[in-house]
């Protein structure tokens, strides 16, 4: 099963409290967070959620 991840966008101006993540089998190992952009605001203040 491929890997997901719940991340949360930090900043102020935005609404988006969580979204998930849902990788491929594919996924490049250098990946992280930093790569992803915010779904609503489109900016990079993310942060992972650890569960």
């Amino acid at each position: 099963m491929p890997a997901t991840e719940e991340v949360r966008c930090t900043a102020d101006e935005c609404f988006l409290d969580m979204f998930e993540v849902h990788y491929t089998y594919d996924l490049p190992d250098d990946h992280g967070v930093e790569d992803l952009q915010c779904p609503v605001c489109g900016g990079s203040a993310l942060e992972a959620i650890e569960l």
